[in-house]
Protein backbone atom coordinates (compact mmCIF):
# COMPACT_ATOMS: atom_id res chain seq x y z
CA UNK A 1 0.00 0.00 0.00
CA UNK A 2 1.45 3.53 -0.99
CA UNK A 3 0.10 4.99 2.51
CA UNK A 4 -0.02 3.29 5.33
CA UNK A 5 -3.07 2.03 6.69
CA UNK A 6 -5.12 4.65 9.29
CA UNK A 7 -6.83 3.08 11.92
CA UNK A 8 -8.65 5.48 14.03
CA UNK A 9 -11.34 5.14 17.05
CA UNK A 10 -14.19 6.91 17.88
CA UNK A 11 -16.34 7.02 21.27
CA UNK A 12 -13.73 4.69 22.56
CA UNK A 13 -9.89 4.11 23.93
CA UNK A 14 -7.09 2.73 21.42
CA UNK A 15 -6.67 -0.79 21.37
CA UNK A 16 -3.79 -2.11 20.56
CA UNK A 17 -5.28 -6.02 19.90
CA UNK A 18 -7.89 -4.25 18.05
CA UNK A 19 -5.53 -2.07 15.51
CA UNK A 20 -3.29 -5.34 15.26
CA UNK A 21 -6.45 -6.91 13.91
CA UNK A 22 -7.32 -4.36 11.42
CA UNK A 23 -3.96 -4.36 9.74
CA UNK A 24 -3.70 -7.44 9.56
CA UNK A 25 -6.94 -7.93 7.70
CA UNK A 26 -6.21 -4.17 5.31
CA UNK A 27 -2.77 -6.43 4.75
CA UNK A 28 -5.11 -9.20 3.70
CA UNK A 29 -6.80 -7.12 0.60
CA UNK A 30 -3.26 -6.48 -1.00
CA UNK A 31 -3.87 -10.14 -1.88
CA UNK A 32 -7.08 -9.52 -4.16
CA UNK A 33 -5.28 -6.33 -5.17
CA UNK A 34 -1.94 -5.22 -5.02
CA UNK A 35 -2.47 -1.71 -6.35
CA UNK A 36 -4.70 -0.40 -3.00
CA UNK A 37 -3.11 3.06 -2.61
CA UNK A 38 -4.76 3.82 0.97
CA UNK A 39 -6.97 2.21 3.59
CA UNK A 40 -9.23 4.34 6.29
CA UNK A 41 -10.78 1.99 9.17
CA UNK A 42 -12.49 3.82 11.91
CA UNK A 43 -14.02 1.92 14.45
CA UNK A 44 -16.37 3.19 16.89
CA UNK A 45 -18.49 2.32 19.80
CA UNK A 46 -22.35 3.49 18.56
CA UNK A 47 -24.13 3.21 21.29
CA UNK A 48 -23.71 2.63 25.18
CA UNK A 49 -26.58 1.11 26.84
CA UNK A 50 -26.94 0.13 30.98
CA UNK A 51 -29.12 -3.06 30.25
CA UNK A 52 -28.06 -4.11 26.72
CA UNK A 53 -24.27 -3.42 26.54
CA UNK A 54 -22.53 -1.63 23.45
CA UNK A 55 -22.00 -1.76 20.22
CA UNK A 56 -19.65 -1.15 17.87
CA UNK A 57 -19.62 0.08 14.01
CA UNK A 58 -16.45 -0.20 11.74
CA UNK A 59 -16.10 1.69 8.44
CA UNK A 60 -13.64 0.88 5.83
CA UNK A 61 -12.81 3.60 2.95
CA UNK A 62 -10.05 2.04 0.16
CA UNK A 63 -8.62 3.62 -2.33
CA UNK A 64 -7.25 2.44 -5.59
CA UNK A 65 -6.91 3.32 -9.30
CA UNK A 66 -10.26 5.17 -10.32
CA UNK A 67 -11.89 3.73 -7.36
CA UNK A 68 -13.07 5.01 -3.83
CA UNK A 69 -14.73 2.05 -2.37
CA UNK A 70 -16.25 2.48 1.28
CA UNK A 71 -17.93 0.08 3.56
CA UNK A 72 -20.42 1.85 6.37
CA UNK A 73 -21.63 0.91 9.69
CA UNK A 74 -20.81 -2.76 9.82
CA UNK A 75 -22.11 -2.63 13.36
CA UNK A 76 -22.38 -5.72 15.92
CA UNK A 77 -21.83 -5.83 19.61
CA UNK A 78 -18.57 -7.49 19.13
CA UNK A 79 -15.86 -4.77 17.87
CA UNK A 80 -13.93 -7.98 16.07
CA UNK A 81 -17.05 -9.14 14.68
CA UNK A 82 -17.74 -5.72 12.87
CA UNK A 83 -14.52 -5.74 11.92
CA UNK A 84 -14.58 -9.18 10.15
CA UNK A 85 -17.81 -8.00 8.54
CA UNK A 86 -16.74 -4.73 7.55
CA UNK A 87 -13.72 -6.18 5.44
CA UNK A 88 -15.55 -9.36 4.29
CA UNK A 89 -17.77 -6.44 2.68
CA UNK A 90 -14.73 -4.45 1.36
CA UNK A 91 -13.03 -7.71 -0.12
CA UNK A 92 -15.94 -8.33 -2.08
CA UNK A 93 -15.98 -4.38 -3.20
CA UNK A 94 -12.01 -4.70 -4.40
CA UNK A 95 -12.79 -7.93 -6.03
CA UNK A 96 -15.52 -6.53 -8.24
CA UNK A 97 -13.65 -3.55 -8.80
CA UNK A 98 -10.49 -5.96 -10.15
CA UNK A 99 -12.75 -7.76 -12.16
CA UNK A 100 -14.00 -4.61 -13.83
CA UNK A 101 -10.60 -2.79 -14.40
CA UNK A 102 -9.66 -6.47 -16.20
CA UNK A 103 -13.55 -5.99 -18.39
CA UNK A 104 -14.10 -9.76 -16.26
CA UNK A 105 -17.99 -8.38 -15.80
CA UNK A 106 -20.37 -11.04 -16.15
CA UNK A 107 -22.14 -11.14 -19.27
CA UNK A 108 -25.46 -12.17 -18.81
CA UNK A 109 -27.02 -14.42 -22.10
CA UNK A 110 -29.39 -12.86 -24.14
CA UNK A 111 -33.07 -14.20 -24.52
CA UNK A 112 -34.41 -14.96 -27.47
CA UNK A 113 -37.78 -15.25 -28.76
CA UNK A 114 -39.68 -18.01 -30.57
CA UNK A 115 -42.61 -20.35 -30.72
CA UNK A 116 -43.48 -23.61 -29.42
CA UNK A 117 -42.96 -26.09 -32.89
CA UNK A 118 -44.03 -29.47 -31.25
CA UNK A 119 -44.78 -31.06 -28.10
CA UNK A 120 -44.05 -34.81 -26.93
CA UNK A 121 -46.03 -34.84 -24.12
CA UNK A 122 -45.62 -38.40 -23.14
CA UNK A 123 -41.72 -37.73 -22.83
CA UNK A 124 -42.71 -34.45 -21.15
CA UNK A 125 -40.26 -32.39 -23.81
CA UNK A 126 -40.73 -30.43 -26.99
CA UNK A 127 -39.20 -27.87 -29.61
CA UNK A 128 -38.64 -24.42 -30.21
CA UNK A 129 -38.68 -22.32 -33.21
CA UNK A 130 -36.32 -19.52 -32.50
CA UNK A 131 -36.73 -16.34 -34.18
CA UNK A 132 -33.52 -16.78 -35.86
CA UNK A 133 -34.62 -19.93 -37.60
CA UNK A 134 -32.89 -22.48 -35.62
CA UNK A 135 -34.63 -24.99 -33.62
CA UNK A 136 -34.02 -25.99 -29.83
CA UNK A 137 -34.75 -28.56 -27.79
CA UNK A 138 -36.57 -28.35 -24.07
CA UNK A 139 -37.52 -30.75 -21.35
CA UNK A 140 -40.58 -29.86 -18.53
CA UNK A 141 -37.94 -29.06 -16.13
CA UNK A 142 -36.87 -26.15 -17.99
CA UNK A 143 -40.07 -24.37 -18.49
CA UNK A 144 -40.48 -21.66 -15.56
CA UNK A 145 -43.55 -19.56 -14.27
CA UNK A 146 -46.08 -22.25 -15.89
CA UNK A 147 -46.75 -25.71 -15.69
CA UNK A 148 -45.74 -27.86 -18.78
CA UNK A 149 -48.48 -29.00 -19.25
CA UNK A 150 -49.98 -25.39 -20.13
CA UNK A 151 -47.92 -25.13 -22.96
CA UNK A 152 -49.31 -25.79 -26.95
CA UNK A 153 -48.10 -25.71 -29.87
CA UNK A 154 -47.92 -21.84 -31.87
CA UNK A 155 -47.07 -20.17 -27.58
CA UNK A 156 -45.27 -17.28 -28.09
CA UNK A 157 -41.88 -18.15 -25.41
CA UNK A 158 -38.66 -16.65 -24.05
CA UNK A 159 -36.12 -19.15 -23.75
CA UNK A 160 -32.19 -18.84 -22.66
CA UNK A 161 -30.11 -20.76 -25.81
CA UNK A 162 -27.78 -22.89 -24.75
CA UNK A 163 -25.45 -25.58 -27.14
CA UNK A 164 -25.28 -29.28 -25.60
CA UNK A 165 -23.91 -32.12 -26.48
CA UNK A 166 -27.22 -33.18 -28.15
CA UNK A 167 -27.56 -29.45 -30.01
CA UNK A 168 -29.21 -26.56 -29.45
CA UNK A 169 -31.56 -26.95 -26.16
CA UNK A 170 -33.27 -23.93 -24.60
CA UNK A 171 -33.74 -22.98 -21.23
CA UNK A 172 -35.48 -20.79 -19.13
CA UNK A 173 -38.49 -21.12 -20.91
CA UNK A 174 -41.53 -18.72 -19.86
CA UNK A 175 -44.75 -18.34 -21.71
CA UNK A 176 -45.78 -14.80 -23.37
CA UNK A 177 -44.83 -12.69 -26.01
CA UNK A 178 -41.87 -11.10 -24.61
CA UNK A 179 -41.62 -8.90 -27.45
CA UNK A 180 -41.91 -10.37 -29.76
CA UNK A 181 -43.74 -9.18 -32.85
Amino acid sequence: MKIPVQVSFHSLDASEALESAALARAEKLEQFCSQLTACRVRIEQVSKHKQQGCEFAVHVDVTLPGHELNVGHQRHEDAYVALRDAFNAMRRQVEEAVQRMRGEEKLHAVPLHGKVARLIDDGRYGFIAGNNGDEYYFAAENVVDTPFEHLREGAAVQFLPELGAQGRQARRVSLGRHGTP
